[in-house]
């Protein structure tokens, strides 16, 4: 039923990653609160017009309504508020921003934001990433590696196009090189600032192969639409392995 009302009732998108479903069974609670709310008002409305039309009251009454059922109305939706507040969304976003998962048991990608593309960088075969110095950034080295460091030589820089596996965490680290960018990933449910100066960490673990279109929700200048050209690819492990191994340096073919 709850996945009904999400894709027939609200048509939202699809969800292709396993932390997603928290963010649209909140969704889905929400909404079924606002149309409850829409419906009870609609009949209140109705109750009213015909308990308080001419017809029935000739003359005005002073007294006014000595019910409480309005005051125990009001209580019960404050409570249920606070219930998808303190219940669902807190836990959902503490989980989201406090509990990431080890770095060895996932997928670590630099993504560094700028007008207007995506960079991305892994740590090559090795699994490790080479050494960085802000001082090194430049047009040609947007991540600061430093050259002379044997542990970066064999890592992968790539622009708009993010490989990841499927069903295995992804760890992304999140920076910009000009101004404040947030990447929107809607089928994994994640959105997240980047922000100049700041490595900022999010994750989400993908569940459906599939090519997934990365989302700028920032305004970021004038070629902000063209942010909407990066994608998230979703493979297989063993394909994720082979696309790994042709891009890395001096590779040039898959094996």
């Amino acid at each position: 039923m709850k996945d009904w009302f999400a894709h027939k009732i609200l048509g939202l998108p699809e969800l292709a990653s396993s932390n997603g479903q928290a963010v649209d069974n909140l969704m889905v609670y929400v909404h079924w609160l606002m149309l409850a709310l829409f419906v009870g008002w609609i009949i209140y409305f109705g109750y009213v017009l015909w308990r308080f039309n001419v017809a029935r009251n000739k003359t005005a009454s002073y007294e006014g309504s000595t019910s409480k059922v309005p005051t125990g109305v009001e209580f019960a939706i404050v409570a249920i508020e606070a219930v998808l507040l303190l219940g669902v969304a807190v836990p959902l976003w503490a989980k989201n921003v406090n509990q990431f998962p080890k770095p060895e048991d996932s997928t670590v990608i630099q993504i560094m934001a700028q007008q207007f593309a995506w960079n991305a960088r892994y740590p090559g075969l090795d699994g490790k990433f080479g050494r960085q110095d802000m001082k090194l950034i430049a047009s040609d080295n947007v991540f600061g590696v430093d050259p002379a460091d044997a542990a970066g030589k064999d890592d992968i820089q790539i622009l708009n196009e993010i490989h990841v596996p499927v069903n295995r965490p992804v760890l992304v680290y999140l920076s910009s090189k000009d101004v404040i960018h947030s990447i929107k990933l809607v089928a994994m449910r994640v959105t997240q600032d980047a922000i100049p100066g700041l490595r900022i960490p999010f994750t989400f673990t993908p569940t459906k192969i599939g090519r997934y279109q990365i989302e700028c929700a920032q305004l970021c200048g004038g070629g902000h639409a063209a942010m909407a050209g990066g994608f998230i690819v979703v493979q297989s492990q063993a394909d994720y392995d082979a696309w790994l191994k042709a891009k890395s340096p001096g590779a040039s073919s898959f094996e």
